[in-house]
């Protein structure tokens, strides 16, 4: 069975985690303030919350949780929209 690789595809200098940060381990204090700092300026320069995921190792649910603990405000799902 082929399972993807947390962070395939995405530019070793793309990513940021690092062994305090591995996939599953706990975040908090400092750690979890620094990452929410880089995750919210990466968004706010564009980039995806799934791409934001795969760079980190991380779900899309915690990436979009600690997104909104920055305060930061969502963009739409993209795509036309549809008309009545």
């Amino acid at each position: 069975m082929f399972r993807p690789v947390p962070g395939a595809g995405v530019p070793k200098e793309e990513r940021v985690v690092s062994d305090e940060l591995r996939k599953g381990a706990r975040v908090s204090g400092e750690s979890r303030a620094e990452l929410a700092a880089e995750l919210r300026r990466r968004y706010d320069e564009g980039e995806s919350i799934r791409s934001l995921a795969a760079a980190t190792g991380r779900s899309y649910g915690f990436v979009h949780r600690l997104l909104g603990e920055t305060g930061v405000e969502l963009r739409g799902r993209g795509g036309a929209t549809r008309k009545a």
